[in-house]
């Protein structure tokens, strides 16, 4: 689908393993096609996607996009073991793409990297979900001794207050993300704990996006019920929420190796609706398709 121009599933399906995988969107969504999110599988024209090329033999994703991978599953999934090495490969053949790669799993990446990692490749983003402070305490010192040149944060489903500030002194963490929760069963989101998470970025330079409020937000002691996903995220940029840290850069490189000119590399273009969006400090643009005016 072409608004979803940015997601590169390539596997479906999933295994809950921690707090945030109680109400997941994606089982949410299946139920809602009859399928079941349990049933992992790896998808068919999807594989292929960052390798597939438009009429006049270009890629459909150009030098430059950021593309996130696994948005229904996650990228280090066990039974997605026998695949991974495939998805590797399109990954090493793109390296002039960046890939925003996100797990609930960081202890078992180590042992899931390609022989030729070393230090780790410039164009992949890394990233260890920490939903509430448990979950944070447990996967950031995880993400801290892996090897990756980029790494960050995502606080969704935002489910309890997080403190990071320790972390973030460090200086490897490059961005952090928060949203709330949606669908069944969507427990709070409290805009205390964004305004906190977002000030201890702030005082670090790091990047923070709040990219929207979740179905139940709480702000100012009441409570807002938010079932429409566009309203939550127009609610979340209206909060002044976002901002922009120090800047990410990544070295990406032809097929020959060779740096590619700033000038060569994608820039995202917005449309009117975009500038209400939560999200669009870290978006890849928009995709014409055509669904807005």
């Amino acid at each position: 689908m072409s608004f979803l121009h940015d997601i590169w599933n390539p596997w479906h399906g999933c295994v809950k393993c921690s707090e945030g995988c109680q109400n997941c969107y994606m089982y949410f969504l299946d139920r809602m096609r009859d399928q079941n999110g349990a049933e992992i599988y790896k998808t068919k024209s999807g594989f292929s996607y960052p390798l597939q090329k438009d009429r006049t033999g270009h890629y459909k994703i150009q030098s430059g996009e950021q593309i996130r991978v696994c948005m229904t599953s996650d990228f280090f999934l066990e039974a997605a073991d026998p695949w991974r090495v495939e998805a590797w490969d399109i990954m090493r053949q793109r390296s002039d793409v960046v890939f925003f790669l996100l797990t609930k799993r960081p202890q078992r990446v180590r042992e899931c990297l390609p022989p030729d990692w070393g230090s780790g490749w410039d164009n992949i983003f890394f990233n260890v979900t920490c939903e509430n402070q448990r979950r944070a305490d447990e996967r950031i010192p995880i993400l801290f001794d892996l090897p990756f040149k980029h790494k960050g944060i995502m606080c969704a489903p935002f489910i309890g207050p997080v403190s990071i500030r320790q972390h973030l002194t460090a200086g490897q963490i490059e961005q952090v993300i928060c949203g709330g929760e949606n669908y069944d069963g969507a427990r709070p989101c409290n805009f205390d704990w964004v305004k906190s998470l977002r000030q201890e970025c702030v005082d670090a330079n790091v990047t923070f996006c709040f990219i929207e409020t979740g179905t139940v937000f709480i702000k100012d002691g009441r409570r807002y019920h938010l079932p429409n996903k566009q309203l939550q995220s127009r609610m979340a940029c209206k909060s002044g929420m976002n901002y922009q840290g120090r800047p990410i850069h990544f070295d990406l490189v032809d097929d020959w190796g060779y740096p590619i000119p700033q000038e060569d590399l994608y820039v995202p273009h917005f449309r009117a609706n975009c500038e209400t969006c939560g999200s669009k400090l870290i978006c890849n643009g928009c995709s014409d398709c055509g669904k807005c005016l």
